[in-house]
């Protein structure tokens, strides 16, 4: 008996035409099932793989990598492998419908696509709207426990703000920051560098290689994982239906669940007109130009990141912000070391003050401020806007899926990430505060585990925060404000870096080491750090947290010496009482 042949021609994949290979993953002799992915195509739009419509054996492949193709271009043949009670060649059948041509065979299975509006309708075991930290995390999750995973994303490439126009770039233009202000430094220490030129273009240039080899680096993730990438906005159409929209196509695709992760996005003053002089923080991370006066709305983590880079490239920087402090809520103690430093190099920073109104003039901006001992106006070059950033929730269509945010765009979640209808998870800041990246990606795992059926939640102790100012301001766990208002007893040890040879020999010892203790168990609370690098240091305390670590466990771990690290085993030992770096007593 000789096995027919099968002819696969490329099935209707939409509106796409002419669309390039870009990955060939069959040869000629192997075996493929029904669904087996055959090639991976390529376009502006989409990534996707073609599954095979049959079982069989590789005869012919007719296809290569680069080359593009159309609807109806044949593939490969297929051996089919026939059982002899049913052998094709002495079996009764019409002789008008050739041996081996597509009517003889079975209907391929239409699980994955089904016609829509002449096209296909993708369908998707789970659908993942937004590629930010939490988004590809859930994705790739979902994809490594066997689900068929859409990901869907508005920018050209995933990563959503926090690559693109967010953590990453901002942290770029942060470190070129600090370079600055090092060389500025040691010129009381005997070494004179001389005023920085900078070549905006050519730092904008090194940003952009930076956030383009981690995006391009997911790109390539999403592709090993079979993950298909659909480029533009997505909008629930119902409960189980997605509408992805672009410049030149609507598309619909099926799931079965979905994990929402669309992040937030600046929130906008009102009264504040629009004027392409007037920033938020996306537009001043593209680095246009370098104004001569800016002035900063919001003295919080972004407001003043942004105060960082653009004072230390030479704009004479002014903030404002409404609360009594710079970054409200964190613990004063932390913030006063950064606030010093900045009041040494701003222009002005005003407390207590709101801005009324801004008057856009031809040549400048005219900014009108409320608040007790400050100017009432000033003129600037560029006005940064940055009071907070408010959630996606409201703009996804998500009451054709039977979703209910509240006013403010949040999405209310179980320990699960379940939303109200329980095939729908949420995650990352579309579901509350912190607004953090390594938040959302911790609730991605959790959203892709439930989804494909483990028994997962999200059940961490401390979720870390940090300012990555000059100096850095990173807590975690219980703060010192907040046991105060909770009337929480602790006791505390501080260790001032100004007693770290590793700081002294920085040239940066304004920084301190926190740790916040219970007083009849002695396990840590709570920690904060302020001093370069402070994010990096954080994270041991934050373990020390959830390992449930009492203070003789810290201060027993051999720290590197000397490292800005033993500053957390130092204040340990500082709390019981047995330093020796510093003069205290112990009390007990």
């Amino acid at each position: 008996m000789k096995n027919p042949l099968y002819t696969i021609e490329l099935p209707d994949i939409g509106d796409f035409d002419s669309v390039e290979i870009i990955e060939v993953l069959i040869a000629p002799g192997d075996h493929i099932e029904i669904e087996s992915p055959l090639i991976t195509l390529e376009s502006d739009k989409a990534t996707m793989d073609i599954p095979s419509p049959v079982t069989g054996q590789i005869s012919e492949l007719l296809v290569s990598i680069g080359q593009k193709v159309s609807q109806g271009d044949v593939v490969a043949t297929v051996s089919i492998q026939v059982d002899p009670a049913t052998d094709l060649e002495t079996s009764p059948h019409d002789p008008s419908v050739p041996v081996g041509s597509v009517d003889s065979l079975p209907p391929p299975d239409s699980k994955k696509l089904d016609v829509n509006k002449g096209g296909t309708t993708p369908r998707f075991d789970v659908a993942v709207l937004g590629s930010g930290p939490g988004g590809y995390t859930a994705a790739f999750r979902a994809s490594d426990l066997g689900l068929s995973v859409a990901l869907i994303e508005r920018y050209p490439n995933l990563g959503g703000v926090c690559l693109n126009v967010g953590c990453i770039p901002s942290k770029a233009l942060l470190h070129a920051a600090r370079v600055i202000e090092e060389t500025r430094e040691m010129a009381p220490n005997g070494i004179s560098f001389g005023e920085p030129e900078i070549d905006i273009r050519k730092l904008c240039d090194w940003k952009k290689g930076v956030v383009t080899q981690l995006t391009e680096g997911l790109s390539t993730l999403a592709k090993k994982r079979n993950v298909t990438i659909f480029s533009g906005t997505g909008a629930f159409r119902s409960d189980h239906e997605i509408a992805v929209t672009n410049d030149t196509q609507e598309l619909v695709l099926q799931f079965e669940k979905a994990i929402i992760s669309t992040g937030s996005e600046p929130i906008r003053l009102p009264g504040i007109p629009r004027d392409p002089r007037i920033l938020d923080s996306t537009a001043a991370l593209s680095l246009q130009s370098i104004p001569e006066r800016l002035l900063v709305i919001g003295g919080g983590i972004i407001g003043l990141e942004m105060a960082t880079v653009y004072r230390a490239l030479g704009s004479a920087v002014s903030i404002v912000e409404m609360a009594p402090q710079l970054m409200p809520g964190t613990d004063p103690d932390l913030v006063r070391p950064l606030a010093k430093r900045l009041k040494s190099q701003c222009n002005d920073i005003f407390l207590n003050t709101r801005v009324s109104q801004v008057d856009p003039g031809p040549a400048e901006l005219v900014a009108h401020f409320e608040g007790d001992r400050v100017p009432t106006s000033a003129a600037f070059d560029a006005i940064l806007v940055a009071v907070g950033r408010t959630p996606n929730g409201n703009n996804i269509g998500a009451e054709n899926a039977g979703l209910h945010p509240d006013a403010q765009g949040f999405i209310s979640v179980d320990h699960q990430q379940r939303t109200n209808q329980p095939h729908i998870f949420a995650i990352g800041d579309v579901v509350g505060q912190p607004m953090l990246a390594h938040k959302a990606t911790h609730e991605g795992k959790v959203a892709a585990e439930v989804a494909a059926g483990q028994k997962s939640a999200f059940d961490a102790r401390i979720i870390p925060s940090v300012a990555y100012t000059d100096p850095e301001v990173a807590w975690v766990g219980l703060t010192e404000s907040q046991a105060k208002a909770r009337n929480i007893a602790y006791e505390k040890g501080i260790f001032p870096w100004a007693a770290s040879g590793r700081a002294l020999a920085l040239a940066r010892s304004e920084g301190f080491t926190k740790l916040l203790f219970d007083p009849q168990s002695n396990r840590i609370l709570g920690g904060g750090i302020v001093g370069t690098t402070a994010g990096d240091l954080i994270a041991e305390i934050g373990l020390a947290i959830e390992m449930n670590c009492v203070a003789q466990d810290i201060g027993l771990t051999i720290h590197p010496h000397p490292t800005l690290s033993e500053t957390v085993g130092l204040a340990a030992e500082t709390f019981e009482g047995t330093i020796t770096d510093l003069y205290a007593p112990k009390k007990r």
